[in-house]
């Protein structure tokens, strides 16, 4: 399954049975090199919230699994990120701009590799976020993110979404490789990316935004 460029898709995580947030993305390519989407400042997203508005991390992760959740929608507040879902890996890579646009980093995000789903004109990809993450600098420079996040889950295997911690921080060292060697996509590639002035942001969620995670309905 491919998908054509300018086409808006939605890009979400999931946790088990459930939708963790989501974002509507603007097809930039979808070639070997992997699906390059672009997330649009102003854009509609969602993301989960308990019953008091707060998210899962505004809390200790034992508080959150005893809480209900619901999604809520509102715009993405931040300049516009650049995302590579790149083919079977288990990571994806961002990259952040500030204020004025200019590039201001690269965002190595280690997720179960993404899973693609198309019913009617609605398409999307999904993927399982995994919460440890590696910040990288223009200058390669980088830094483990989240790993207080991501040891804490892991003491409630019951609930958290990640099983096999080590294969994630192996997934991150490999990725650690290729920013310390320069090698695509962390050798400039994109980093002077502007979207196309035609795109329209999208502001409303279309139907069927929040249908159950791609992994359910193949099982």
């Amino acid at each position: 399954m491919s998908f054509a460029p300018g086409k808006v898709i939605l890009h979400r995580n999931t946790r088990h049975d459930r939708i963790g947030w989501v974002r509507p993305a603007r097809v930039v390519s979808d070639d070997e090199r992997g699906l390059l989407l672009w997330v649009a400042q102003g854009s509609v997203v969602a993301h989960e919230v308990d019953q008091d508005g707060l998210t899962l991390r505004d809390m200790p992760f034992a508080d959150w699994v005893r809480q209900s959740y619901q999604l809520v929608q509102l715009p993405w507040s931040g300049p516009g990120v650049l995302k590579l879902v790149r083919p079977g890996a288990a990571h994806s890579v961002w990259w952040f701009r500030d204020e004025v646009g200019r590039f201001s980093g690269w965002y190595v995000n280690l997720e179960e590799p993404a899973v693609r789903w198309q019913e009617g004109d609605l398409a999307g990809v999904d993927i399982v976020d995994q919460d440890l993450d590696v910040w990288v600098d223009p200058d390669r420079s980088w830094r483990w993110k989240d790993e207080g996040e991501f040891t804490e889950r892991l003491g409630f295997p019951d609930h958290y979404w990640v099983s096999d911690a080590a294969a994630v921080r192996a997934e991150g060292e490999r990725v650690i490789r290729d920013i310390e060697a320069g090698r695509f996509p962390f050798d400039g590639t994109w980093c002077d990316f502007a979207p196309d002035p035609a795109w329209a942001t999208p502001t409303e969620m279309p139907p069927g935004w929040d249908r159950p995670p791609a992994r359910l309905l193949r099982a």
